[in-house]
C-alpha cells in the first residue's frame, strides 16, 4: 500500500509541509535540523498513533507544537486578538487501492477524494472554561498548556479510528538510537518479535516459565530460601524468600538477549547493532508495507555500508522505503532520482528541476550536489585557484574558515553556474557566485539575467574588462611589487607577470592562500565573501 504524500502542520521544525513520495525508494536529503528526522517521526506518529514507542497520549508535551506557531497565538492572545489554540496535524495520503476503500473520504485538508488517516492534537472545547482562567496570567504563559489538549486519529470520512484500522504495517529504524545495553536490547527484541510466529512466541514464553520454575528446585537455592525464613521477626514478620520475577513485566523478552556468535548483541560493535537492526527490520517484509529509516550510515565502515545499502536496495524494490541520509555514497548508491531535497523552507526533487539540468545531476557524482543540498549557504567558485582565493579572503575578512562559519565553497565549472542556481533556488539557499568577466561584461550580464537583483543570489564579478580573469584582478589590486614578493619571484614586466600567473593558477593561488604577508582581496571577491 503506497503512500502518496504526507502534510504536516504545526509539529516540532515543521510548521506547514507536504511531501510527495515515490512508489519504492524515496531518499530525503538535507542538513541537520532541517527537518528529516521529524517528518519520519511524524509519519510514523500518524500510521501508528505511537510516539518514543508509547501511545500519543502518554507522550503529549508542549514542544511537540512548532515553536513559531505557539508564539504567534500567545502573541495574538496579549494583543487581545481572536486566535484558535494552535494545532498539530499530520494527514497520510495513500494511494486509491480497493482494500483502502474504507478510509476513503474528503475530509483532509487538501480536499482530495482519496483514502487516508489523520492524526490532530487539538484543543479540547471541554476545557474552555479552565483553558480561559488559566489565560489570564497570560504575562506569565511561556508555553502551551498540553493537559487541555486530546490526539484525536481519523480517516478521510472523519470516522475516529485507531491504528487497527490501518491495513499496513509501518517499522520505523532509528539506527542512532542504541545508547545503553537495556535499550539496545529491547529494541533488538522487537525486531525479532516481527520475525517470529505466533507459535515460536508463545513457545519462548512457555520455555521461559519453565526455566524459571526449574530455578526454584535447585538445591542451592533451597539453602538460600531456608537461611531466610529463619531471619522472620527479625527484619519481618513476613517469610523472606527468593525467586524469579513470574509477574507480566518479567515476560521472555525481558529476560532474553539476543546473540552474535555467542556474545551479547548489546556488547557488539555499534556498527553491527545498526546493521543487524536494519537487516532484522526488513527481514518482516511480509508484515511490513513501509519502511522508514533513519541515516542507514550511521557506525558504519565503507565496507559494511555498501553491502547494508545492497540489502536496503533488494528489499525497497518491493516495498515502499522512506531514507535520511547525509551520506554521498547512499545518495549515489540508491540512485540520485529517488532524492528529496529537503530545508527548513521548502522540499522537492530533481526532477522539478529542468530536463537537462535533472540529467546533469543525474551523471554527475553525488559530492559535489549533496554539498550544494546541505549548505546553509554556498560560493560558487570556477575553479581550484579561485577556491582557495576565495577561501583565504573568507578568512582575511571574517577570522575564521568559510566551513566554520557554516558556508561551503564549491568549485563548478562555470558552465554549470546556472544548474546549481536552479537547486539554491528551489531550496530557497542564499548562493553567491564568484566569476571571471571573461572581457565580457554584457554577454555575463545576459547569462545572469534571470538572477541578478534577487535577494538571495548574488552575481560577483568586476566590471573592468581588461581585468579578465582571477589573476588579472590580484595583479590589479595589490600591484606588481606586492604579487612579486608572494610569489617570490621576479619579472622583467607586467606582462611578463601577467602571463607567469596565467600559465600558473594553482601556484599563484596556492601562494596567496598560504603567504603570511598582507594583500588587498579583489571588491567583487570581498563583495562575494561578505
Amino acid at each position: 500500500m503506497q503512500i502518496t504524500k504526507v502534510v504536516v502542520k504545526n509539529y516540532r521544525s515543521l510548521r506547514n509541509r507536504t511531501v510527495a513520495f515515490n512508489k519504492n525508494l524515496n531518499i530525503i536529503v538535507g542538513d541537520n535540523e532541517s527537518g528529516k528526522s521529524t517528518l519520519l517521526e511524524a509519519i510514523n506518529l500518524g500510521l501508528t498513533g505511537l510516539l518514543n514507542g508509547r501511545p500519543i497520549y502518554g507522550e503529549l508535551h508542549p514542544y511537540l507544537f512548532n515553536v513559531e506557531a505557539v508564539q504567534a497565538f500567545l502573541a495574538d492572545y496579549k494583543a487581545n486578538k481572536a486566535s484558535p489554540p494552535p494545532e498539530i496535524l499530520i494527514e497520510v495520503y495513500f494511494a486509491n487501492e480497493p482494500e483502502l476503500a474504507d478510509l476513503r473520504g474528503t475530509n483532509n485538508s487538501l480536499e482530495e477524494d482519496v483514502p487516508g488517516v489523520s492524526m490532530m492534537i487539538a484543543f479540547n472545547d471541554a476545557y474552555s472554561d479552565e483553558f480561559n482562567a488559566y489565560m489570564e496570567k497570560i504575562e506569565e504563559v511561556r508555553s502551551l498548556p498540553i493537559e487541555y489538549y486530546r490526539p484525536r486519529m481519523a480517516d478521510f470520512k472523519d470516522h475516529e479510528i485507531t491504528s487497527r484500522s490501518i491495513p499496513t504495517k509501518t517499522t520505523l529504524i532509528d539506527a542512532s538510537t542504541i545508547r545503553n545495553l537495556a535499550s539496545g536490547n529491547k529494541y533488538i527484541i522487537d525486531m525479532i518479535k516481527d520475525v517470529l510466529s505466533a507459535k515460536q512466541m508463545a513457545q519462548l514464553a512457555l520455555s521461559y516459565r519453565k526455566m524459571k520454575e526449574t530455578f526454584l528446585s535447585d538445591p542451592t537455592v533451597d539453602q538460600v530460601n531456608t537461611h531466610l525464613a529463619g531471619k522472620k521477626g527479625e527484619i519481618s514478620e513476613k517469610t523472606i524468600s527468593i525467586s524469579l520475577d513470574n509477574s507480566s513485566r518479567a515476560n521472555w523478552e525481558m529476560g532474553i538477549m539476543p546473540h552474535l556468535n555467542e556474545i551479547p548483541i548489546s556488547l557488539v560493535g555499534k556498527g553491527e547493532q545498526s546493521s543487524v537492526k536494519i537487516k532484522l527490520a526488513m527481514a518482516a517484509a511480509a508484515k511490513t508495507q513501509l519502511f522508514l529509516i533513519e541515516e542507514p550510515e550511521n557506525h558504519l565502515s565503507f565496507t559494511n555500508l555498501n553491502m547494508l545499502i545492497a540489502s536496503i536496495a533488494a528489499n525497497a524494490s518491493k516495498r515502499q522505503t522512506i531514507i535520511t541520509t547525509h551520506s554521498s555514497f547512499v545518495l549515489n548508491k540508491l540512485g540520485i532520482d529517488n532524492v528529496i531535497l529537503f530545508s527548513r523552507s521548502a522540499n522537492t526533487r530533481l526532477n522539478a528541476l529542468d530536463p537537462t539540468t535533472h540529467d546533469y545531476f543525474m551523471k554527475l557524482p553525488g559530492h559535489d550536489t549533496l554539498r550544494m543540498i546541505l549548505a546553509k549557504r554556498a560560493i560558487l567558485v570556477e575553479g581550484p585557484s579561485d577556491e582557495l582565493v576565495v577561501q583565504r579572503a573568507f578568512h582575511k575578512i571574517h577570522g575564521m574558515m568559510p566551513l566554520d562559519a557554516g558556508v561551503d565553497v564549491i568549485s563548478v565549472n562555470s558552465l554549470a553556474f546556472k544548474r546549481f542556481l536552479e537547486i539554491a533556488a528551489l531550496l530557497r539557499t542564499q548562493v553567491a557566485i564568484v566569476t571571471d568577466n571573461d572581457g565580457d561584461v554584457a554577454a555575463l550580464k545576459d547569462k545572469y539575467n534571470d538572477y541578478l537583483g534577487k535577494d538571495d543570489v548574488l552575481i560577483s564579478f568586476d566590471p573592468n574588462e581588461a581585468a579578465k580573469t582571477l589573476e588579472l584582478q590580484l595583479l590589479k589590486s595589490n600591484g606588481k611589487d606586492k604579487v612579486e614578493s608572494i610569489l617570490g619571484k621576479a619579472f622583467p614586466t607586467v606582462e611578463a607577470l601577467e602571463k607567469w600567473m596565467g600559465n600558473n593558477k594553482t601556484h599563484t593561488a596556492l601562494k596567496f592562500f598560504d603567504t603570511a604577508e598582507d594583500w588587498l582581496v579583489p571588491n567583487y571577491i570581498v563583495h562575494a565573501v561578505k
